[in-house]
């Protein structure tokens, strides 16, 4: 018997440059965003001590250029996710499926500052054995809503009517709906010389919500992971480099396959806690209250 068999109805609810030259205001996010409009890749994903943050920042600043619109500490991601009313999405990550998916929508930036003009992606993201494959497009945030959550045609390019269509379907057939949201603080490295391929992220403070939806609603948010902790993931072409995965190693950095919307819905009791779970990711009641200015990245971040 799977595990989501045991669990079949989960509970009510809500349902060059270093790291020093990089400016400490965040600027350009999106241009990031759509230089990564659909690709594939292999992921693989570390926890670290914050308190061990500026070692790793000096060891990959030495190997890799910061990306250009990382400021120091992080800019906000936010991601609203959709998925089925007995959660498919979620099993399927939890199940450890060959191949599976998760619908998604994105903000890069400040959600107060998120009007219908705003840019967002509309992203698929599914794996396929050990190959994570992104495609996604732009859409101003009222047109991106329109055709999530109001289900309905919107304009768009001929060459954008394929995944257009795809999302509609993914929707209407299987009766999504927007389940809970993720946000953090990120800080992104890219390879140089022969790690072109080579992307390394660190996401600060991860927080999430099960309701009011809407990226500007100013709805308080809880960490879903103590924010002692952030997520560290590697991402490459084709390998990841030796010299990476020893940095990981001498900086105690254990593998883990915690997925941020998993630990969301988790969160919020949306269903018990997975058996694959780590009992350092449960905060005590009271705990994961986050303040609000924590993806206010006007503030400089501290070594």
């Amino acid at each position: 018997m799977s595990f989501r068999d045991r669990f079949r109805d989960p509970p009510a609810g809500r349902r060059g440059r270093t790291a020093e030259d990089v400016p400490a205001v965040a600027l350009g996010y999106q241009q990031t965003a759509d230089k990564l409009h659909a690709f594939n890749r292999y992921e693989i994903k570390y926890f670290v001590d914050e308190l061990r943050v500026p070692e790793l920042r000096r060891e990959l600043s030495a190997r890799m250029d910061t990306d250009p619109y990382s400021p120091r500490g992080g800019y906000p991601v936010t991601s609203l996710y959709y998925d089925t009313r007995d959660l498919r999405f979620y099993w399927e990550k939890i199940e450890g499926l060959k191949f599976r998916r998760k619908l998604r929508m994105r903000l890069y930036g400040r959600p107060a500052d998120c009007t219908d003009a705003t840019t967002v992606q509309v992203e698929i993201k599914q794996r396929v054995n050990r190959v994570t494959q992104k495609r996604r497009i732009a859409l101003p945030y009222k047109t991106a809503r329109r055709l999530l959550d109001e289900r309905r045609d919107i304009d768009c390019d001929p060459a954008q009517r394929p995944f257009v269509n795809e999302v509609t379907t993914l929707v209407g057939n299987l009766d999504l709906r927007p389940t809970v949201t993720t946000g953090y603080l990120r800080e992104a490295f890219v390879g140089r010389g022969a790690d072109l391929g080579l992307r390394v992220t660190i996401d600060h403070k991860v927080h999430g919500r099960d309701r009011d939806f809407h990226f500007a609603s100013g709805a308080e948010n809880r960490f879903v992971i103590p924010p002692k902790l952030a997520v560290v993931e590697l991402k490459a072409n084709e390998r990841v480099p030796y010299w990476a995965t020893d940095l990981t190693a001498r900086l105690n950095m254990s593998v883990i396959r915690v997925s941020k919307y998993c630990q969301s819905v988790e969160a919020f009791g949306l269903v018990p806690r997975s058996r694959s779970g780590a009992p350092e990711l449960v905060l005590p009641p009271g705990m994961d209250r986050m303040p609000a200015d924590v993806v206010d990245t006007r503030v400089p971040a501290v070594d």
